[in-house]
């Protein structure tokens, strides 16, 4: 039996992809949100980590480091465990997090059912499924000129958070971040912070 964990904070959407997985009859299934989720990884020691990169509360989770923090967290001794993620070709932003967290499995959000299920089973088996569909993003991820960092304190201040608020929430001081966005903004080729958050939004970074 395959254990599933699901993660999303979407819950008609949750309890949408729960009942499709649970109704395969070498799977079940485990829902939670993303702030609870790694106390949830902990719990049920799934085999596969299905997360959504694009869903409500995963934006700022993973700008937090929260993906990568999963992925240490079902990297357990057993190594049992891997993550799967849904993901979108127009988003090279979160597709760079996912592979930056050790993802072995990438389903489009756009694909049938039936590809979610066969990526889990294959994922469930350390195989690395990756969907087609995805490859134009792939290749915009690696062309993308921010590191991780740099993506979450832009993330950060595109929803409009300060200096000192960015400072806070990725505990850092506020002059790294002032350093993080002159950086943000060279590589960018932008002509200020609101100029970097237009590009960077444009290009599907954040």
């Amino acid at each position: 039996m395959i254990r599933v964990l699901l993660v999303h904070d979407s819950c008609l959407l949750r309890s949408a992809l729960a009942a499709l997985i649970e109704a395969e009859p070498d799977m079940e299934v485990t829902t939670t949100s993303w702030c609870d989720a790694r106390g949830r990884v902990r719990a049920t020691r799934p085999h596969v980590c299905v997360v959504d990169t694009d869903c409500p509360g995963s934006g700022r989770a993973t700008r937090r480091g929260e993906l990568g923090r999963i992925s240490s967290e079902i990297s357990g001794k057993d190594g049992r465990c891997e993550l799967l993620v849904l993901a979108d070709a127009e988003r090279p932003g979160p597709l760079r997090r996912a592979h930056e967290a050790r993802a072995l499995g990438y389903i489009d959000r756009n694909a049938p059912p039936a590809r979610l299920l066969d990526g889990i089973r294959r994922v469930a088996n350390k195989e690395r499924f990756i969907d087609d569909s995805l490859g134009y993003g792939f290749l915009q991820a690696a062309r993308m000129p921010l590191t991780e960092r740099e993506l979450s304190v832009l993330s950060l201040a595109a929803e409009g958070a300060s200096i000192p608020e960015i400072a806070r929430s990725l505990h850092l001081s506020n002059g790294t971040i002032r350093n993080y966005m002159a950086a943000i903004t060279r590589k960018t080729g932008a002509r200020n912070r609101v100029d970097a958050i237009r590009i960077s939004q444009g290009e599907g970074w954040v």
